[in-house]
């Protein structure tokens, strides 16, 4: 697990108002290194940029300044953000999205088969009868029967169309699969299943997750590292079990604290962030919904490429 698959270098994404000269700096010159096989984790509360530096990592959307860089074998690495279209169109099954909203994320006009095997027709690397078994396999591997792949997403839970985005994420075989939130529109009871379905599914396929939560116990049970994120930066980056047993920066402890004890005996404990970092948090009130209100903007201006390739 200690060669790199994802090396983000200096990675930031500004939002620009076109009326006026406001500028968002919603990912601030970031950089970290994913490992071959692993499963990092990006908390930190609404609005601190995870959402935004995950679409700029598979680009979703396109980020304003620095490299992505990943690792097809142990001898080339590629810069993901600048390659062109027909080396984009070689490397792009290898990266994929699970994203957050098991509703919207799903064209309620295409039949589950559509769904999943759009990703593979997108390619034009596979004949109808190849397309046709991989979609049938992925489908019983993530738990959906066959005589579903005729339906429609009305036709399901929450849970079910969860499954659907993860078969296709993963029928093109990718190597990262960036995890949007994957659980939080989920109740508690499908959240354990779609977690352990995950964990299930990274050990038969080897794939490395960029897993995306503001749900810290959630982010304790399927990660292997942690990185938080506050105002559009990385604070802190460590192994899970040294994060959470000792956390080094304030917000992070300021987040643990706040995490509930499912136990009536113990009184809770809550780190109250003073001086700076109280003044950033009520900057972070005020541009959330400039952020959030300028990054749906850009997406359905520009088209999200993620659902299409």
């Amino acid at each position: 697990m200690s060669e790199p698959i994802l090396e983000i270098e200096n990675l930031s994404k500004e939002f620009k108002e076109k009326k006026s000269s406001q500028v968002v700096k919603a990912v601030s010159n970031i950089s970290f290194t994913v490992k071959k096989g692993e499963t990092l984790s990006l908390v930190g509360e609404s609005g601190c940029g995870k959402t935004t530096l995950g679409r700029c990592i598979v680009r979703g959307i396109e980020a304003s300044e620095g490299h992505v860089y990943y690792y097809k074998d142990e001898s080339e690495k590629v810069d993901f953000l600048t390659l062109k279209r027909r080396a984009y169109k070689e490397v792009r099954p290898d990266i994929q999205m699970i994203f957050q909203d098991p509703y919207s994320s799903l064209n309620p006009r295409m039949t589950v088969f559509d769904i999943i095997s759009e990703p593979l027709r997108v390619t034009k690397r596979y004949s109808k009868k190849e397309i046709e078994e991989k979609v049938k396999s992925i489908a019983q591997k993530t738990g959906l029967n066959i005589s579903y792949l005729k339906r429609y997403p009305h036709s399901f839970s929450g849970g079910q169309r969860q499954r659907i985005g993860i078969a296709r994420a993963l029928v093109t075989d990718p190597k990262v699969i960036v995890c949007d939130e994957a659980v939080s529109a989920l109740d508690v009871s499908i959240q354990a299943q779609i977690i352990n379905l995950l964990k299930d599914l990274q050990e038969e396929f080897h794939v490395t997750y960029v897993f995306i939560s503001h749900d810290l116990s959630v982010v304790e049970h399927i990660s292997d590292r942690v990185a938080v994120m506050y105002l559009g930066e990385i604070i802190e980056l460590a192994n899970t079990n040294e994060l959470y047993a000792r956390p080094k920066h304030p917000y992070t402890e300021a987040l643990l604290s706040a995490v509930p004890k499912a136990d009536p005996d113990v009184i809770p404990t809550r780190k109250v962030l003073t001086g700076r970092y109280l003044i950033h948090l009520i900057v972070l009130v005020v541009v959330i919904s400039t952020t959030l209100c300028l990054s749906n903007r850009e997406m359905s201006g520009s088209g999200s490429t993620v659902n299409r390739s």
